[in-house]
């Protein structure tokens, strides 16, 4: 496109649609292949097809695109895929509510979808596109469940699920409303139900899991995974339980195993049915379906009431051989540990809450400082010499638990063991729209795998969905029946499928190839591309999606399909974009803001700009969509630069090439850290700089300013830059320009920190340019996420200007 063709009037809407236009005529986003680049494999997380973007959406996505534009720029060849994470939930219940199928329903959300991406003016490579729920993905689900199964990391077993008594069918997560817990669909209580589930075994890469060392991943995360898989070194000893055997406990205080005074086994524990005396049944009963119908966030509450009850059977403590009662009690889970502890109350403040309130003896073994043998008022947990334990006393309680642990083995009832609060991963979802699981159940061989020659199992696409929201799986005669593969004797097909996080734990390595049929992915891209340089995502991925994709890398690795550890080498966690209301955006809360209404008054690369300016990109924010005219009249001035006008060289081009010299320095090492707001913020100072002394520099000069400035604020405006690019008379495009250098010379002190206040008390401390106007800088404070609060729904009376020190603004 030549300069004589582009329109010289200033329409953001126009400009972004020509050049939108002419960027997919000419496959500008194409991605380069060209070896001799040094590879940039650039990923944000994909999205879910529920409708249109909001601006939840945007908020991750476009300040992503500026940080790939950027590499590109600087010099490498850039991957920045895009795909659609289309199995899931939202789609089943738009089925059951709407009567649309879920693959017509998401199918449709993602051409829309896709138009919206475009609009953005993202450099996504679209030809790599994958959407979760084809075939030709899924298929690969498949594989890989076969073979996490032949390595022994798939299993079946008995597992609790949220299950509606009134439905009869199993709830996800999301299906489970209100501090009662009821079926949202019909409202009845929800209850615990134990039903054969399939599992991953991520606990066999618990270890591994917790070596941060190969990757550049934020702090947060780190602590967050270490909390969650929870490594903890202690005992592992067996209580005998006459009549029914025994039940092992893990603790990590061996030392205080002479202190056990009673035995606590989780309500859903299957030792609890059969441990049960006659006489004490019903009570049982009754509080374990009671039990049943709580969350774990509630059961686990410190702050509550320990609750339980007595079964009628007693363990035999085997450090002394006391007979100690057996309850069941709620604030014990059976996915933690063995789902059974041994109580002891003088040193565990649960257990002491507890013991208090059923009698149960209370019997000190590690003494407190000063202590004569009283009775505990409140439970201690610190050290000391054990007491009351036999041989034991006297012997320092860290000492003691080794000693213990040691005594136990030589009898044969304890180990030394380490235990994790990480839990295999159960992946069986009782809901059609997921990958099906391979597996058929056949009378004479029993359970069998589905031969990888006969992927993919596919859903059935005549699914018809109940009020109750069953599984059609179960309810198609086609889809259950089938044919043992070893015997060929009628059998059935499983009709769980699979966790939507299966689909998300690999995606990076699918976009590589998307068609390729041989694998997975195609070996010969992932030695151009693996493993993914820059991820972007919210911190809220950190135990799931974040865990499991380094689990399944690791895998990968240990079926010969990668060479090394992790997924991604290096990751940005961004904030989110609350809503209104101050509620994460979310269709479901009804609180969503449609990014169309900005686009349509100011353009889309003012709603880019604006969300990036808003604040660190990392803190996030409420929305307030007020500030966007401000960057919208940014642009426009930015774009009125390229305006001719006579030069009379009366200013000084040595502080014209130093203010530009100290720009691209700023904006590099801001795009780096991904500090998006001030890199902003800097280009505004340079469009008032600029146009305060257009006219007044040489032709030159003012020329190689103007094309410095365009080229730094292209990865953020890109339609914007583009266009400024072409009116100057220079090649397409902008965007395959590289990254200009700056005289390291020129710089002089280019920032500074500006105290911001809010009826002179201090809200926050905001960095600005060293040369920052009155009017910028009071601009950078009212985007402050921290200031913005004290001044919601207040009038702003007065505003107080210190240069290059202090902003404050009087309220009332």
């Amino acid at each position: 496109m030549s300069e004589a063709t582009v329109k010289k009037e200033y329409n953001p809407g126009t400009i972004e649609r020509r050049w939108q236009e002419k960027w997919s005529e000419s496959g500008l986003y194409k991605t380069d292949e060209d070896p001799q680049k040094p590879k940039h494999y650039a990923l944000t997380m994909l999205p879910y097809p529920s409708g249109d973007l909001h601006v939840g959406h945007w908020y991750p996505m476009t300040p992503s695109d500026t940080r790939a534009r950027f590499m590109r720029m600087q010099g490498y060849r850039v991957f920045f895929p895009i795909g659609f994470d289309a199995f899931g939930l939202p789609a089943e219940n738009a089925a059951i509510n709407r009567g649309i199928h879920p693959y017509k329903w998401t199918m449709s959300n993602i051409e829309n979808m896709r138009g919206q991406l475009r609009q953005m003016g993202t450099m996504f490579d679209f030809d790599s596109e994958i959407v979760t729920c084809l075939p030709e993905y899924y298929r690969w689900n498949q594989w890989f469940f076969l073979k996490f199964l032949e390595k022994g990391l798939a299993y079946r077993k008995e597992a609790p699920v949220d299950w509606c008594p009134k439905d009869n069918t199993t709830l996800a997560r999301e299906q489970v409303i209100g501090p009662d817990r009821r079926c949202e669909r019909c409202g009845t209580p929800v209850i615990k139900k134990n039903l054969p589930q399939w599992l991953f075994k991520i606990t066999d890469y618990a270890d591994e899991l917790l070596d941060f060392s190969k990757i550049d991943w934020p702090e947060r995360v780190e602590t967050l995974q270490r909390n969650w898989i929870g490594r903890s070194t202690g005992a592992e000893i067996a209580f005998d339980v006459p009549g029914y055997g025994s039940l092992e406990v893990f603790t990590t205080r061996p030392d205080t195993l002479f202190g056990a005074t009673f035995f606590v086994v989780a309500p859903e524990h299957p030792a609890v049915e059969k441990i049960t005396t006659p006489e004490q049944a019903d009570e049982v009963r009754a509080y374990v379906e009671s039990a049943g119908r709580m969350s774990e966030i509630d059961r686990t509450d410190v702050t509550r009431e320990k609750t339980g009850v007595f079964t009628g059977a007693y363990a035999i403590n085997p450090a002394n051989a006391e007979e100690i009662p057996i309850y069941a009690a709620d604030y014990v889970l059976l996915g933690y540990g063995t789902g059974a502890i041994m109580a002891v109350p003088a040193h565990d403040e649960r257990d002491f809450e507890f013991a208090k309130k059923y009698g149960i003896p209370i019997r000190t073994v590690v003494a407190p400082p000063d202590w004569s043998g009283e009775a505990l008022e409140e439970a201690y947990t610190g050290e000391g010499p054990m007491v009351n334990s036999d041989r034991f006393d006297g012997i320092p309680n860290v000492e003691g638990k080794k000693a213990v642990t040691e005594w136990l083995e030589e009898r044969g009832v304890g180990r030394a063991a380490v235990t994790y609060r990480l839990r295999d991963w159960l992946i069986s979802r009782q809901r059609y729209w997921g990958t099906p699981i391979p597996i058929v159940y056949c009378q004479r061989d029993g359970m069998v795998p589905v031969p990888e020659a006969d992927l993919p199992v596919l859903l059935p696409e005549d699914a018809e969905f109940t009020p109750t929201g069953e599984s059609p799986l179960k309810l198609d005669p086609d889809f259950y029946n089938t044919t043992c593969p070893t015997c060929g004797d009628p059998a059935t097909r499983e009709t769980d499928t699979m966790d939507t996080f299966v689909d998300s734990s690999w995606y990076q390595y699918r976009y590589l190839s998307p068609h390729y049929d041989g694998g997975p992915f195609d070996p010969e891209e992932g030695e151009k591309w693996l493993p993914v340089d820059q991820y972007t995502g919210g911190v809220e991925h950190a135990t799931m999606h974040l865990l499991y994709t380094r689990f399944w890398t690791k895998v990968m690795r240990d079926l010969g399909l990668v060479d090394f550890d992790e997924p991604m080498t290096r990751l940005f966690n961004q904030g989110i974009i609350l809503g209104p209301d101050g509620e994460k955006m979310s269709k479901s809360r009804g609180n969503v803001v449609n990014p169309q209404d900005f686009v349509d008054r100011y353009g889309s690369d003012a709603l880019r700009c604006f969300l990036m300016f808003i604040g660190p990109w990392n803190q996030g924010g409420p929305w307030d969509g007020r500030g966007i005219e401000g960057i919208a009249r940014f642009l426009r001035r930015a774009h009125s630069l390229v305006a001719g006008s006579d030069s009379s060289g009366t200013a000084d081009p040595g502080e014209l090439g130093r203010r530009t010299a100290r720009l691209v320095k700023k904006v590099t090492e801001d795009l780096q850290a991904f500090r998006f707001n001030t890199a902003l913020a800097a280009l505004m100072e340079q469009t008032n700089y600029l146009l305060a002394v257009r006219g007044e520099v040489g032709d030159d000069e003012w020329t190689e300013a103007l094309r410095t400035f365009v080229l730094v604020l292209a990865p953020f405006a890109p339609h914007h830059a583009e266009d400024m690019w072409a009116l100057m008379g220079l090649p397409y495009s902008v965007h395959e320009q590289a990254w200009p250098p700056w005289d390291e010379r020129l710089i002089e002190e280019e920032e500074i920190t500006l105290v911001v206040q809010v009826n002179g008390k201090l809200r926050d401390r905001i960095e600005a340019p060293a040369d920052v106007s009155e009017d910028l800088a009071k601009e950078l404070a009212l985007a402050s996420a921290k200031v913005r609060p004290h001044l919601e729904g207040r009038e702003i009376r007065k505003s107080v200007y210190v240069p290059g020190r202090l902003v404050n603004f009087v309220v009332g």
